[in-house]
């Protein structure tokens, strides 16, 4: 019995033992659409007589958040339309009346609804799906009856889009206010999340602003003092008092590690699409670099692909840099943090202008750096990230070896199978499958799968239902029936966030499956 197959057999076990659960989807005619038995109510706590009391019945879930400082009204973000609706819309529920009143227009997605100290302001983060999957949010505010967009000339997204596989456990709240007419908030531009102020005439001051990423934050209004969790690319995150000097470190939860590796600083680089389009990367040196010597080069591209990569730790590009490999990693067209047009370029055009991004940028990075050995180069990606990798490896034989994690493969079944799967492909591909399903395989790298000639290792977790491992299932078979170098490693009770928050054995574990392909295929060849 080889790995593959006893990692199957484990999980298959494991599986066996656990308890039976059965999910009933029914159709709601008067909403014309499905859904699942489970609806989450809102429910109110009585901490002094522990009493529970169900503050809602309509059959739709919904979300709490916050309070109005007189304690008789309560916010939440629900979806009270049909499952064809894709909406999310702000309610406040009066704990008096029981009546719910709808705060946004019913035309977007909206949430982290919050009061000012006060009550008599009321501010929520949202957009109005201009641009479908790929629109920028904005920071709203409505007082006296008026609603009010406070970020609409920043043309920035609000709050935090940095991708990280460090800080998932953080829950930043998105935004606080500070005093009646002023908020704290996220933004994320040019590979940075910084920490700014914005007032209720629009002005946008930044608190802190660095090579770095600013993945939670919390104020204090009795001490008028602001504690933020900070990322650098060499440091992991910490918890910083903000103040007008500079920044007080407030916590070295990481200190220990960092005194037993060396991590590696990126240099921020520049590069012209073929289109004249300015696309912003980053490369690592390998671990223990010398001048004269030739190193390896490893591609890595982020997934969405509305996010962004930038100034946070990547614990994947650090390893990989400390296993001797120079990185690269970029922000092609479609990413966060360039404007709404750039993020918008994307949609339509997957595998199109992105994929020339990304070779631009390999191709500058090797002409500007000459310990780049060209004939050892790898590329790895996970989510829209391994879709491109797929894609590549189709398109191209110039990489020696491929690891796709978390990918897309066929835009055809992701349709069906993936919990976004039946709006994500007309918004993102731009067809619906049953309008233009040749759209959708024209863009599917299983369609060219005869074309593919670098040896390719596919990541995907068993529980992936973003992604669903019969996307990594069909790519395998179809590439081990056309004769190609491919093998398939599954990840039991692993779903889409494996490399971000997923089980720390079977995280390490796939990063050791992913040094052992580049080791055979690239940094040896």
């Amino acid at each position: 019995m080889n790995v593959h197959e006893k990692r199957k057999k484990e999980a298959q076990e494991k599986k066996a033992k656990e308890p039976l659960r059965v999910t009933r989807l029914k159709y709601k005619s008067d909403a014309k659409g499905f859904h699942d038995d489970t609806v989450l109510q809102l429910f109110l706590y009585t901490v002094d007589t522990r009493e529970t009391t169900q503050l809602t019945k309509e059959d739709f879930d919904r979300n709490a958040s916050s309070w109005h400082p007189n304690g008789n009204i309560i916010s939440y973000t629900a979806n009270r339309y049909s499952d064809h609706e894709l909406v999310s819309d702000v309610y406040q529920l009066d704990l008096e009346t029981h009546k719910s009143e709808q705060v946004t227009d019913g035309k977007g997605t909206y949430g982290l609804p919050a009061w000012s100290q006060d009550g008599q302001s009321f501010a929520y983060v949202g957009n109005k799906k201009t641009h479908a999957g790929a629109t920028q949010n904005e920071l709203y505010v409505v007082k006296d009856g008026n609603t009010v967009n406070l970020t609409q000339d920043y043309d920035m997204q609000f709050p935090d889009s940095m991708i990280s596989d460090f800080n998932s456990g953080s829950s930043s709240p998105g935004f606080i206010w500070k005093t009646n007419d002023t908020l704290y908030i996220t933004a994320s531009s040019n590979g940075r999340t910084g920490l700014y102020t914005i007032d209720l005439n629009q002005s946008l001051q930044p608190v802190f602003l660095e090579d770095a990423h600013v993945f939670d934050f919390h104020y204090n209004h009795v001490q008028d003092e602001v504690i933020a969790g900070i990322s650098f690319p060499t440091e992991p995150g910490d918890y910083y008092l903000l103040n007008e000097k500079a920044p007080k470190r407030l916590t070295e939860i990481n200190q220990s590690l960092l005194e037993n590796v060396q991590l590696i600083e990126p240099t921020t680089l520049s590069f012209t699409a073929h289109d004249g389009t300015t696309i912003e990367g980053w490369l690592l040196k390998p671990y223990d670099f010398k001048e004269g010597e030739k190193y390896p080069l490893i591609t890595e591209i982020h997934g969405g692909p509305h996010a962004m990569y930038g100034y946070a730790f990547f614990h994947e590009l650090q390893t990989l840099a400390g296993k001797g490999y120079g990185v690269l990693y970029t922000n092609p067209r479609g990413s966060y943090g360039y404007g709404q047009t750039f993020v918008d370029l994307v949609r339509g055009d997957y595998g199109g202008d992105d994929y020339r991004d990304i070779m631009s940028a390999v191709d500058q990075t090797i002409e500007s750096f000459d310990w780049i050995d060209v004939d050892r180069l790898g590329v790895t990606g996970g989510s829209y990230g391994g879709f491109m990798t797929n894609w590549i490896v189709t398109k191209t034989n110039r990489f020696k070896a491929a690891v796709t994690q978390r990918s897309i493969s066929n835009w055809l079944s992701f349709y069906g199978v993936s919990d976004i799967g039946f709006f994500f492909t007309e918004w993102e591909i731009g067809a619906h499958l049953h309008e233009d399903p040749e759209k959708l395989w024209n863009h599917s790298p299983l369609k060219y799968a005869k074309d593919v000639e670098t040896p390719l290792l596919i990541l995907h977790g068993e529980l992936d239902y973003r992604c669903p491992i019969e996307q990594a299932e069909q790519w395998f078979i179809t590439l081990k029936h056309l004769g190609k170098e491919t093998e398939f490693v599954r990840f039991p009770n692993a779903n889409h966030e494996l490399s971000r928050s997923g089980p720390p054995t079977l995280r390490k574990k796939r990063l050791e499956e992913i040094i052992m392909w580049f080791e055979k295929y690239v940094k040896n060849a």
